[in-house]
């Protein structure tokens, strides 16, 4: 692998297209294998995050069972006759992230995440945010495949030229405004393209739906930093040269997925074909 980070960056985006394309275009059981490979990696890289801190610590035979049921999980939603109850579950999830973003910019060296909550918080924020694939039709997934991927590197690359002021140092101290404004205007430029192309809604639709599963991502990239932090870590893993760790890719994604699959129950983006029945 080179040693410029930026072409290690961009070889390993590339190779990460393989994965999700031939989900999207195979679906069945293809779809689930993927998702089955990347919530046990997820999950594995979100547990070991904690080894360090003797109160949330988890062996090896519970970070192996949490996994088995993350799997699990994904085999129950494959049922598809529990969406509302899973996404309420996902929201409540939210309030909980939401919390915790909040309690640790207010006191960052006396933050602490209780012991009982690490399991359930695996759960939770991996095999129930990323079942929403498996209620999406191809056009749907690329779409957030793709505006939370331009959003991430918009902010990034923007960010890193412009620089500027600071959008949340407690929590993330390199995330500049001009990054998060330019990975915002990306993804709004991206989905008002994809969908008056392929789509079925005017184009305002598509600008809110744009902005919405940017707001969603950044919310999920800074909630990802909080853990991080609060940790002492600075990447989720070492699996994907010039990015970290499979966490460090999707976090913006595990939260814009949500986002969208509540909006297509609202408004029918693609008509029929957005979302699956």
């Amino acid at each position: 692998m080179p040693d410029n980070p930026h072409l290690k960056r961009i070889l390993t985006g590339l190779a990460l297209i393989i994965p999700p394309a031939a989900a999207i275009i195979f679906r069945g059981w293809v779809l689930a294998t993927v998702l089955v490979v990347v919530v046990a990696l997820a999950l594995w890289e979100f547990y070991s995050l904690f080894a360090e801190q003797k109160a949330t610590r988890m062996d090896l035979r519970l970070k192996i069972g949490c996994m088995g049921l993350g799997a699990l999980l994904l085999a129950a939603c494959a049922s598809k006759r529990s969406e509302f109850i899973l996404l309420a579950l996902l929201f409540s999830f939210w309030a909980v992230a939401m919390h915790l973003l909040f309690d640790y910019s207010r006191n960052p060296e006396n933050f602490e995440i209780q012991p009982g909550l690490t399991a359930l918080m695996g759960l939770l924020y991996l095999p129930l945010c990323l079942q929403c694939f498996l209620w999406m039709q191809p056009l749907a997934m690329v779409l957030v495949l793709a505006a939370t991927a331009v959003s991430d590197t918009a902010a990034f690359y923007t960010g890193h030229l412009v620089g500027g002021a600071k959008v949340w140092t407690t929590v993330s101290p390199k995330k500049t405004w001009a990054g998060s404004f330019g990975g915002c205007a990306a993804c709004v430029a991206l989905t008002v393209v994809f969908g008056l192309l392929l789509g079925q809604a005017p184009w305002w639709a598509w600008c809110v739906l744009g902005l919405a599963m940017n707001l969603a991502a950044q919310f999920g990239d800074f909630f990802e930093s909080v853990l991080k932090r609060s940790l002492g870590v600075k990447d989720s893993g070492r699996l994907l040269p010039g990015h970290g760790g499979i966490l460090d890719r999707i976090d913006g994604l595990l939260f814009a997925l949500p986002v969208y699959l509540l909006a297509e129950s609202i408004y029918p983006f693609f008509g029929a074909g957005g979302a699956t029945p």
